[in-house]
This record gives structure tokens, C-alpha cells and sequence, in this order.
């Protein structure tokens, strides 16, 4: 799933590709990608684009129009850019194609979505605020204003485990399943821990692994084409998508707990004092 970091990056490629650019097509291939129907897709059609902006996970291409075109890519969606779109429009069929932008220029971009969970979204709003994931947002963890003391308070009465937490929108901003993994491992914290009963000095660590974590993720992905921002934030992973590897910083294997649509992964050494964690399907955490 793209998270913070690589839509950040997908959003300083797009901002270079797109502004000043006038959208002549708006081609929905899969129905179940439109999420709103009035304005039209079609609306946002002649429009320039103005500027690109990120809402934690969501896209915001905003147009002179006065519509934005937001994209929320899901666990398997991506955008595809296009120096040359194919002539013709697309056919609706079982591929992984759900909606293709064309520009003036003849450059476009495609939005995919792999798999048979169609979750990939697009909304044509007249105020990104409209769109409701938008609207519920948490803050953003790399805003100036998002200070230690601001996720001490965020966490302070949350009887939840610090995993979900971390990937609660509402709560913080554009932490998915895999960043989540790694600022935990950063943090040297548990996923299972309670994240309302962290100490002044766990609050530290994890807020700056928070902070760390992602913006080191942003940098590494700025600058790289869209089409490698896939492998790039693979390659950048220290545990997540690690099961069976070597741990980079103590060497322990890394261990996952599968739930019923995803896994963890978190080495023992560094976040359970060596203690391992059962797979949540079968039994309760080993004692």
C-alpha cells in the first residue's frame, strides 16, 4: 500500500508533470472507482492544473475549474505515468486498469488497481474537505506543528495497542501497515504495547522514530520516477516484508503475526526483550 512517503513523492512528480497542464480526457474504465458522480468526472475536463497537494494517503490534483480530481490508492492501487498515452480510448475489461487522465499534451497518467479487492478511489469535489477520509484526517506527522507534546496527548487515552494506533487516520496521518513495522522497530517498542502507557521517555523515542522514519522515507523516495517508488520503498525496509531475515541492527530473525488481511513483522531482540509473539489467529501473545 502506498503510504505517506510515497505519496508525498508522488505528489512532488505529479506537481512537475501536471501544473500548467490542461486536462483534455477523464476516462473511468472500472465503475467501482468512482466514488462521486456529480460534478461528473467529465467536469474537470479543459481544466489546467493549479497545484497538487497530499492529504495524509490522498491525492488532491486541484484544476482552475474550481473542481479536484483526490485519488485514494488503497492497498493496491498506483498511477502509472505516460509520456505517450495509446491511441483510443480504453476498453473496459477484467485488467488492472480503472481510470486514465489525459492531458493536452498527449502525456497522461493511468490509475491500476491488482487483485480482486476493488478499494482504488476517486472523487471529483469541489472542496477536498467533501471527501470523507479527508475529513476525518489525524494530523500530518511531519507538519512543523506536530511536536512531541502534541503525540503525547494524541496517545494519552488510547487503550489501544500502539500497531493500531499508529495506523488509525484519524489518530495520525498517512501511517500505513509497513511504516507502522518500521517505526516500531525504530522505536524499539512492541506493536502489542498499550499506547497509553507510555513513559515520557518511550514518548521520545517513539515520536522520533515516528519523525525519522518517515522523513528519511521521503527523502530517499524524492526525486525517483513514479514507476520505482514501488521498489524503492521495498528496498528501504529494515523488518516489514523481512520474515525469516536477519535483523540490520541485532542480527535476530525477524518474525511476523498474521492477522485475517495482513501481517507484522518486528524483530524480537530489539522490541520484546526476546519474547516472541504468537500468531494472533491461534492464541493470545506467549507469556
Amino acid at each position: 500500500m502506498p503510504e505517506l512517503p510515497e505519496v508525498e513523492a508522488l505528489t512532488d512528480f505529479l506537481t512537475e508533470h501536471l501544473t500548467g497542464r490542461r486536462v483534455v480526457r477523464v476516462l473511468p474504465v472500472a465503475v467501482s472507482v468512482l466514488k462521486t458522480y456529480d460534478p461528473a468526472p467529465g467536469a474537470v475536463e479543459g481544466a489546467a492544473v493549479t497545484a497538487v497537494r497530499r492529504y495524509g494517503k490522498f491525492l488532491d490534483i486541484e484544476t482552475d475549474g474550481g473542481l479536484h480530481l483526490v485519488v485514494h490508492l488503497a492497498r493496491a492501487g498506483w498511477l502509472q505515468w505516460r509520456d505517450r498515452l495509446p491511441d483510443g480510448p480504453p476498453r473496459p475489461g477484467k485488467g488492472p486498469l480503472a481510470l486514465r487522465v489525459a492531458l493536452e499534451s498527449g502525456e497522461g497518467f493511468d490509475l491500476t488497481e491488482a487483485g480482486t479487492q476493488k478499494r482504488l478511489a476517486v472523487y471529483v469535489v469541489r472542496d477536498p474537505a467533501e471527501v470523507p477520509g479527508i475529513a476525518r484526517l489525524g494530523p500530518d506527522p511531519l507538519a512543523e506543528d506536530f511536536t512531541e507534546d502534541r503525540l503525547a496527548a494524541l496517545l494519552g487515552g488510547e487503550r489501544r495497542q500502539l500497531k493500531g494506533a499508529l495506523r488509525d487516520q484519524s489518530l495520525i496521518a498517512g501511517v500505513g501497515n509497513a511504516y507502522s513495522d518500521e517505526i516500531l522497530h525504530a522505536a524499539r517498542m512492541s506493536p502489542f504495547k498499550l499506547a497509553a502507557s507510555l513513559t515520557p521517555e518511550e514518548t521520545h523515542r517513539l515520536y522520533e522514530a515516528l519523525r525519522g522514519t518517515l522523513g528519511e522515507a521521503v527523502e530517499r523516495a524524492r526525486g525517483v520516477a513514479a514507476g520505482r517508488l514501488k521498489a524503492e520503498k521495498k528496498g528501504g525496509l529494515r523488518v516489514h516484508g523481512r520474515t525469516g531475515e536477519p535483523c540490520p541492527v541485532c542480527g535476530d530473525t525477524v518474525r511476523e503475526v498474521s492477522f485475517s488481511d495482513s501481517s507484522l513483522q518486528y524483530c524480537p531482540t530489539c522490541q520484546t526483550n526476546g519474547k516472541l509473539l504468537a500468531d494472533r489467529r491461534l492464541s493470545r501473545l506467549l507469556k
